[in-house]
C-alpha cells in the first residue's frame, strides 16, 4: 500500500514531463508550415518561432527555483499545469509569427519550472532504494509525450489546410488533465519541514520511510536545515563541487545534439534523402526507440548505478554521432542516417537522458534543492534553446558534417568527466549526500 501511494504520488508529478516532451517536439510536425505560411528567414524562423518556447524554458528554469523554494513544490507544479493548457490554446489561434511566438513562450515557462519542481518533489517523497527509478519516471513520462507528439503530428498531417494548429491544440486535453491530478498529491515532506510545519510533514514521512523512526528523521531533516546559513547560497565555496558536477551534466547533455535533433527530426532525415511522409514515420520511431530504452534506463538506474548507465551512453554517443557526421560528409544518405541516429537516441535514453534530472536532484542539500535544481535547468535550457536556433542556419551555411562532427567531440569529453569527476549517488539518502559532497 506505501509503495502504491509513493509510485501513484510520483508518477502524477511525473506527468509534468510528459507535457514537457509532447510541447517539445510537437513543433516539428509544424516546423516547415510555419515558415511556408509566414514566409520566414531560416533566421526569423529558427529564433523565434522554433526557439521561443525554449527561450521561455531557459527563464522558467533560472526563476523556477523562487516559486518552488517559496510555495513550495506542489503548488508550482499545479501552475505548471495551467501555463501549458494556456500555451496550448493560445498557439493553436494565433494568426501571426508574434503572438504564436507569446503563447510558445508561456508554454516554455512551464517546461522550464517542470525541470525544477518535478524532479525534485519526487525525489523528496522517495525512499534512498527507490529515489533513482521513481525521479527516473519524469523522463520516462518526457520521452512518452515525445512519442505522443510525433505520432499525433503523423496522424493530424494534412486532415486541413491549418493541421498545424490540431497538431498544437491538442496538447491541452493532457494539460488540463494533468492539473487536476496533480491537485490530489501531497505537499513535500522536506519542504514542509523547511518552513517548519513538521506536524504536517510527519503523516507523509511515516508513509515514505515506515522502517524509520519518524521523529528520528526529523530530527535529521531539520539538523540539516539547522546548519545551514540563513543567506546560504549555492555559490558559496561550500557548494563549489555539486556546482559543477550540476553544470557539467547539464553541459553535455544538450552538446550532445539531442534537442536539436528532437527538433529537426524531420528536417534532418529530409536532408538525408527521405520524403516528408518517410521522415515522419522515422520521427515516430525515434520516439518509440527513445520511450523502449528509457524504460530499460529506469528498471536499471538504482539496480547498477549512474555512472555505468552514463558510460554506457557516452561510448554510444561517440560511436553514433560519429557515423552520423561521416556519412553526412560522404553523402551516404538515405537509410544510413536514421539509422545511426536511432543508435543515438538508444544511447542518450539510456545515459543522460535516464541520469540528468535525477542526478541534478540528488546532489544538493534540501534547503538549496530548488535552488540547485533551477541552477542545473538554467544551464541545460540556455544551451537547449542557443544550440537549436542555430540549427537551421548551420545547416545551410556550414552544413551537417560539421555540426555533428563537433556533437561527437563533445561527448569525448563527457566521457572524462564522467571516468574521473562524477561521484555515485546510488542507494544514498539525501541527507547523506549532502555530507559526502560537501565535503569535497
Amino acid at each position: 500500500m506505501t509503495k502504491n501511494k509513493i509510485f501513484l504520488w510520483s508518477i502524477t508529478a511525473a506527468l509534468a514531463g510528459f507535457l514537457f516532451g509532447f510541447d517539445t517536439v510537437v513543433i516539428s510536425g509544424a516546423d516547415q508550415k510555419l515558415q511556408a505560411l509566414w514566409n520566414s528567414s531560416d533566421a526569423f524562423h529558427g529564433a523565434i518561432v522554433m526557439s521561443m518556447a525554449l527561450w521561455g524554458t531557459v527563464i522558467g528554469a533560472i526563476f523556477g527555483g523562487i516559486p518552488t523554494n517559496k510555495l513550495g513544490r506542489k503548488t508550482t507544479l499545479i501552475w505548471i499545469g495551467l501555463f501549458y493548457t494556456v500555451s496550448a490554446v493560445g498557439s493553436a489561434f494565433a494568426n501571426d509569427p508574434y503572438i504564436f511566438a507569446f503563447f510558445r513562450f508561456l508554454g516554455g515557462l512551464g517546461v522550464g519550472a517542470s525541470t525544477v519542481a518535478a524532479p525534485s518533489y519526487i525525489a523528496e517523497i522517495s525512499p534512498a532504494k527507490d529515489r533513482g527509478k521513481l525521479v527516473a519516471l519524469y523522463q520516462f513520462n518526457i520521452v512518452f509525450g515525445i512519442m505522443i507528439a510525433y505520432l499525433s503530428n503523423y496522424l493530424l498531417n494534412g486532415i486541413s489546410e491549418n493541421d498545424w494548429r490540431w497538431m498544437l491544440g491538442v496538447e491541452a486535453f493532457p494539460a488540463i488533465l494533468y492539473t487536476l491530478f496533480v491537485v490530489g498529491v501531497p505537499k513535500s515532506p522536506r519542504w514542509l519541514i523547511n518552513q517548519g510545519r513538521k506536524d504536517e510533514a510527519r503523516g507523509i514521512l511515516e508513509i515514505i520511510n515506515p522502517e524509520r523512526n519518524t521523529d528520528e528523521l526529523i530530527l535529521e531533516i531539520e539538523k540539516g536545515n539547522a546548519e545551514s546559513d540563513a543567506n546560504d547560497s549555492i555559490f558559496k565555496k561550500q557548494h563549489r563541487f555539486p556546482l559543477i558536477l550540476a553544470f557539467l551534466i547539464a553541459f553535455f547533455n544538450q552538446f550532445s545534439g539531442i534537442n536539436a535533433f528532437l527538433y529537426y527530426a524531420p528536417r534532418i532525415f529530409e536532408e538525408a534523402g527521405l520524403g516528408e511522409s518517410t521522415a515522419l514515420l522515422s520521427s515516430i520511431g525515434i520516439g518509440v526507440v527513445n520511450l523502449i530504452f528509457t524504460s530499460i534506463g529506469v528498471y536499471l538506474i538504482d539496480r547498477v548505478g549512474r555512472k555505468l548507465l552514463m558510460y554506457i551512453g557516452s561510448f554510444g554517443y561517440i560511436i553514433s554521432l560519429g557515423m552520423v557526421a561521416y556519412a553526412f560528409a560522404t553523402d551516404w544518405t538515405g537509410m544510413a542516417v536514421p539509422g545511426f541516429m536511432f543508435l543515438f537516441i538508444m544511447a542518450h535514453a539510456l545515459g543522460q537522458g535516464t541520469v540528468i534530472w535525477v542526478f541534478i536532484s540528488e546532489i544538493f542539500p534540501n534547503h538549496l534543492r530548488g535552488s540547485g535544481q533551477a541552477f542545473g535547468s538554467s544551464v541545460h535550457w540556455l544551451l537547449a534553446a542557443a544550440i537549436p536556433s542555430s540549427i537551421p542556419f548551420l545547416f545551410s551555411t556550414i552544413g551537417a558534417a560539421p555540426v555533428f562532427g563537433v556533437f561527437t567531440f563533445m561527448m569525448v569529453l563527457q566521457l572524462l568527466f564522467v571516468a574521473f569527476m562524477m561521484p555515485e549517488t546510488k542507494g544514498v539518502s539525501l541527507e547523506d549526500l549532502s555530507k559526502k559532497l560537501h565535503q569535497n
